[in-house]
């Protein structure tokens, strides 16, 4: 198994299961001859469109670029992670019919060897979140109906960051800016961030966060817990820190969105409100944290209806979108069907399918 920080990534396509899956004659092109076998039921592809006309958008796609993968082995490190389907865009497509999604937003995961674009020099992580978006950005020419771009930045160095912000704002298919929950080590209140965030609140680009570097150290390392405990916790670190830490007070129209469901985040602010009446450490918010909730978007990454239910309950259907964590084991393989089975209206079942994401994304 290749594994990652963030997860594993199942077996690729097999062959047969594509010709089973009936797939376009361009996906099969991508994987190349396929067998005649059709022993095993016949998986269909899905409608990516619903009856009321919204197209399904998968807010959580990771994506490795093939220049991307060539400058991290020129440094001596590689992405961890070989399978098919992160640098294959014609074998990703196929697989996204055969799920009934309509759209990923591509973004950069990261391996324990190489953390995103946050471990070189200026100018290396420069030239990694370069090489990131341009392969990105290849893909959305490719397919430009189907595949989006949320940037990558060398946050950790501003006046790059900025540079690089400048260089793919307005470009066709960049929708977002993608980010770690820390960079090297710093949260996100930190005020190395402060311009980096003024100037993407200027340019009305939704941020998703993805745990980085996850606490835990040593207590989380077995039994995958870095994982299992280690991301959604992070998450609501980062979450505390953008609100504690004054960010949403500061800049009222940046906007971020959190995976997995926002972690652990929506089961604490009981706990948090609680302490801002108590505590003078938080006092100076000037509202409840809970009140903040709505500052964010969430993902489906939950795996559990109750818990996903609980969460839409709580921050409502219209902050909600469709995530999968492709391509690991520990995301969603089936994130349509996932909501379908959620118990929602009609209406919220648009919102989260696809009606926010095509909002907050402006497809």
């Amino acid at each position: 198994m290749n594994k990652y920080e963030g997860g594993e990534c199942t077996p690729a396509l097999s062959r047969r299961r594509v010709l089973q899956a009936g797939l376009a004659a361009a996906a099969a092109s991508a994987i190349g001859h396929l067998t005649g076998n059709t022993a095993e039921p016949l998986p269909q592809a899905q409608t990516a469109v619903r009856s009321s006309g919204v197209r399904t958008v998968d807010i959580h796609a990771h994506y490795f670029p093939q220049g991307y993968l060539d400058l991290l082995a020129q440094e001596g490190r590689t992405a961890g992670n070989d399978d098919q389907r992160f640098t294959d865009a014609k074998l990703r497509i196929a697989e996204m019919d055969v799920q009934g999604v309509a759209v990923h937003a591509l973004s950069l995961t990261a391996s324990p060897t190489a953390p995103m674009v946050y471990w070189g020099g200026a100018g290396l992580s420069h030239n990694l979140a370069k090489a990131w978006n341009d392969g990105a950005l290849a893909a959305h020419r490719e397919y430009p109906e189907r595949l989006f771009v949320l940037a990558a930045l060398p946050m950790q160095f501003p006046d790059r960051a900025q540079e690089e912000l400048n260089r793919v704002r307005g470009v066709p298919g960049v929708r977002g800016i993608y980010m770690g929950t820390n960079i090297g080590g710093k949260d996100l209140d930190d005020p190395l961030f402060e311009p980096i965030f003024a100037r993407i609140e200027a340019l009305d680009l939704p941020i998703f966060l993805h745990p980085l570097n996850t606490v835990g150290g040593e207590r989380t390392q077995p039994f995958y817990l870095s994982n299992f405990i280690g991301n959604p916790v992070d998450s609501a670190i980062a979450a505390a820190h953008l609100i504690f830490g004054g960010v949403l007070d500061r800049h009222p129209r940046l906007t971020f969105c959190l995976p997995h469901a926002g972690g652990v985040l929506p089961i604490l602010t009981g706990r948090w409100d609680h302490g801002w009446t108590v505590r003078p450490e938080v006092r100076h918010l000037p509202q409840a944290p809970s009140a903040y909730l709505r500052r964010f978007f969430y993902d489906t990454v939950s795996h559990s209806s109750r818990i996903m239910e609980f969460v839409i309950s709580t921050v409502g259907a219209d902050r909600v979108m469709i995530g999968s964590d492709y391509c690991f084991d520990m995301g969603l393989q089936q994130p349509v069907k996932f909501v379908e089975e959620l118990s929602l209206t009609s209406a919220e079942r648009d919102m989260i399918m696809g009606g926010t994401a095509a909002k907050l994304l402006k497809l």
